[in-house]
């Protein structure tokens, strides 16, 4: 029988300036706790301020979402105070598979939600964190949350049930998404396997000139 899924935090960030030893930057990483309802666009939730538009935000990863279980790992693993936001995620939630297939469905009320990336750790992640080491730290630990692009917007409150609906129609997961960032060599099939599905479109462009250099070879 699957574990209940819920929603632990809804967690919103405005800018603020952080910093670890000479780096200083102002971001939109550092989310906290939001009482009650919050409404969620194609472009993310509400009062919800994303600076570094280049490499985040957007219809295909306008919610970020972190497992709580993961949270308890790092916990247990590492000397990190957790608490919901730290990553910088969305929604933290508490009940979702380990490595979730890019297209699962997850709906909140009136909210769905579907899978479409892994997020790739930065220096702003690190300096967030106090650790300049952290990005090579959360790349091994292969737990690295999953954005989402909104297919219907809607409210949701902390303490919401989730449902989960599997896509069914690919298995590319979020793990192949996080790996296939680090690799160095590719096979045209496999890449070919992630364009079938429905990726993040920031993702799709470095797959495509993945998969275009194996047809030279």
């Amino acid at each position: 029988m699957r574990q209940a899924i819920e929603i632990i935090s809804v967690n919103v960030g405005e800018a603020e300036t952080i910093s670890h030893g000479e780096r200083v930057l102002t971001t939109g990483i550092c989310k906290h706790p939001k009482a009650g309802p919050v409404s969620v666009g194609e472009l993310g939730l509400q009062g919800d301020q994303i600076l570094d538009t280049r490499h985040h935000g957007g219809k295909d990863q306008a919610v970020y979402v972190y497992r709580q279980e993961d949270y308890e790992w790092w916990s247990t693993e590492t000397d990190l105070d957790v608490e919901p936001g730290l990553f910088g995620e969305n929604l933290t939630i508490s009940g979702l598979p380990g490595d979730m297939v890019i297209g699962d469905r997850l709906l909140a009320g009136d909210v769905v939600l579907e899978a479409t990336s892994a997020r790739i750790p930065c220096g702003t992640l690190a300096t967030r964190v106090k650790d300049s080491g952290f990005g090579m730290a959360f790349r091994k630990a292969e737990r690295p949350g999953i954005y989402f692009r909104v297919l219907n917007p809607g409210t949701v409150t902390a303490g919401d049930a989730v449902e989960m609906v599997e896509c069914g129609s690919t298995s590319v997961t979020v793990l192949d998404l996080f790996r296939f960032a680090y690799e160095t060599s590719h096979e045209a099939e496999n890449l070919q396997r992630i364009l079938d599905a429905p990726i993040a479109e920031r993702i799709r462009d470095q797959v495509e000139v993945a998969f275009e250099a194996t047809q030279k070879d």
